[in-house]
């Protein structure tokens, strides 16, 4: 076992949510090997060309990767994984929190054929496909977003891409719409956390009426101007948040913080290499699959 390799025990957790076969008689190449390839090129980014001898052909892993990413099955494997973690928990449904972080586009990521990808011996566009390529432009050049939710263990709970450029008042909603942890005794995921805890840009009269309404609890400061707003408007404008604001709770929201310091330990999403959208929303799953799978 190399240094950032898969340990003994991380494997074993996930090795029950791999692929059996690839289908029509074939096999796939050792998993454990080639995930560690892809696990050493997401911590160092390099190019897929130029992994070590020890991971096998650099065709098996980038393609492990891409396939995996177009069909759905490392989000399948992340959602086994934060099921088993629940079931142990691990997870800390009492306070979760939204934030979101920017991510430098390298030059390589740029150039995307307009032609739409296909998914391999499959019909129809590769999951989570974007005509954008979540890439957008900034005073930084090209950029990327990730919207995120991180639980209380400081580990991602969902996510969304965009181009670097969109708000994140907007991505609340779909964000948290992501959020689906099985449940392995059966019956319906959860979806729902007790608490939400984020920054002033998540305040809006949307996001909260759709928090209301789901009865999530939360802690969002409120804008200056919206609260001069609220005021001008009278008895209309609605209760004030300030009574409901919680500075105890709110100093929770680091957590999801974290969580992002520890995803950006990744090079590979700190500055993005993949041209796809699809792709780097593989790559970004991966680094939180890892996260779930430590117990520490």
């Amino acid at each position: 076992m190399g240094r950032g390799d898969l340990s003994d025990d991380e494997w074993a957790r996930l090795e029950a949510h791999l692929p059996r076969n690839l289908g029509r008689g074939g096999r796939w190449q050792c998993h454990r090997r080639v995930i560690n390839g892809i696990l050493f090129r997401q911590r160092t980014g390099l190019p897929w060309r130029d992994p070590p001898p020890r991971f096998g052909k650099w065709k098996t892993v980038h393609d492990r990767h891409r396939r995996w990413s177009a069909d759905g099955t490392w989000e399948g494997i992340l959602r086994a994984v934060q099921a088993d973690a629940d079931a142990e928990g691990r997870i800390d449904w009492s306070m979760v929190s939204v934030d979101s972080t920017s991510c430098r586009a390298h030059q390589h990521a740029a150039g995307a054929h307009a032609r739409s990808p296909r998914v391999a011996g499959k019909r129809g566009k590769p999951m989570h496909h974007r005509l954008d390529e979540a890439l957008g432009r900034s005073r930084g050049g090209l950029t990327s977003k990730i919207h995120l939710v991180g639980e209380g263990g400081c580990r991602p709970l969902a996510f969304v891409i965009t181009p670097g450029q969109w708000g994140d008042a907007p991505q609340l909603i779909p964000v948290l719409e992501r959020i689906r942890v099985p449940r392995p005794e059966g019956g319906h995921p959860r979806t729902r956390p007790d608490h939400l805890g984020g920054d002033k840009a998540y305040s809006s009269r949307r996001n909260r009426s759709y928090l209301r309404r789901r009865q999530i609890k939360h802690t969002i400061p409120e804008p200056k101007d919206q609260r001069t707003n609220r005021r001008r408007r009278g008895s209309k404008g609605g209760r004030p948040v300030s009574f409901s604001f919680d500075k105890m709770i709110y100093r929770r929201r680091n957590e999801v913080e974290r969580t992002i310091n520890r995803l950006k330990t990744f090079r590979a999403i700190a500055t993005r290499y993949d041209k796809r959208a699809y792709v780097f929303h593989g790559t970004v799953t991966v680094a939180a699959i890892r996260l779930s799978l430590r117990t520490g």
